[in-house]
């Protein structure tokens, strides 16, 4: 349970730019709801970056701990703004609380 609450604290970042539930519209991000095995740049009704749209990415675990400790390095031209998590164990424990919230 530990983890799960750690991931939740972190995820305030995230929620200032996303949603994680369905029928929520987006935000200045999109709405992560159904994250997982999604193709990159994929979510209804969003103005995605040219780079994220030919990123040819599927989220997944190992997927999001790239993104999440450097977008900028993992999708050159991103334009999310959002420097990344240097921790791993932080990385660790938003992937885990993102895959239960966005189900």
């Amino acid at each position: 349970m530990a983890e799960t609450d750690r991931g939740e604290r972190l995820s305030i970042r995230c929620k200032t730019c996303h949603e994680f539930a369905a029928d929520k519209p987006n935000k200045v991000g999109p709405n992560l709801h159904g994250l997982f095995g999604r193709p990159a740049a994929s979510a209804p009704g969003f103005n995605y970056s040219p780079a994220m749209r030919g990123s040819g990415i599927v989220w997944d675990e190992k997927a999001l701990d790239a993104w999440l400790t450097r977008p900028s390095a993992l999708v050159p031209g991103t334009t999310m703004a959002f420097a990344g998590l240097a921790d791993k164990a932080d990385r660790d424990a938003l992937i885990g609380w993102l895959r239960q919230a966005t189900r």
